[in-house]
């Protein structure tokens, strides 16, 4: 298994990157999140994970082992695989994952596409007591809400998390800002019919209007 890569980054778009290791270039798929960390020409860490099929070799690259592990963890739940666990982490970072799952919150893993009430309801049935790691940040979470409160998922900051990604991409700091005013309506519909806000979707139009396909 390769647990890590460490090496230049050679390139990097929507879905993930190329990171240089001894002269070969791996390609690794990512969350916008760590994208948005990675840098052309700069050198970078990513703890990986190897999906393998019978007709492909897929390298999942995290921000560090937490990332990775928790991703991992999550394809043990019946009906989850590799872009499924992604797609959970690109929404939320692992804290909330854990929280969400421990305390049932079934409304913040619906907001992952590809979960639905039931296969929510799965997840928290048969991962709940497997993430004990996160039980002291879910026993502060539940400590510090009133009697009887619903927690709720603080909402992701789209906007930041855009920026950072374009400026990563290449894109100055105006430009981005210019991508991220003239989507923002189209990140406000999201909001209203899907009840969250899809920074790989907004991300990929963001590079067309841009001009980069």
């Amino acid at each position: 298994m390769i647990a890590s890569v460490n090496g230049r980054v050679a390139a990097v778009s929507p879905d993930g990157a190329v990171v240089e290791v001894g002269g070969v270039g791996l390609a690794v798929q990512c969350t916008p999140g760590t994208i948005a960390r990675l840098t052309v020409g700069e050198p970078a860490r990513l703890s990986t994970s190897l999906v393998v099929r019978e007709d492909s070799l897929t390298l999942y690259g995290f921000a560090d082992d937490d990332e990775r592990q928790l991703f991992e963890l999550l394809q043990t739940a019946n009906g989850v695989g590799p872009r499924l666990a992604q797609a959970v982490l690109a929404i939320h970072p692992p804290r909330e994952v854990r929280r969400a799952v421990t305390m049932g919150d079934l409304k913040a893993l619906m907001q992952v596409p590809g979960i639905g009430k039931k296969g929510a309801e799965r997840l928290v049935l048969e991962l709940r007591d497997r993430l004990g790691a996160g039980a002291a940040d879910t026993a502060a979470d539940a400590a510090s809400l009133p009697a009887g409160a619903t927690p709720i998922t603080p909402v992701a900051p789209w906007r930041d998390q855009l920026s950072a990604a374009l400026v990563g991409l290449g894109w100055s700091g105006r430009e981005a800002d210019g991508a991220i005013a003239a989507l923002a309506p189209v990140a406000d519909e999201q909001q209203v019919t899907t009840g969250r806000v899809d920074v790989a979707v907004l991300l990929r139009q963001a590079l067309q209007l841009l001009g980069r396909s």
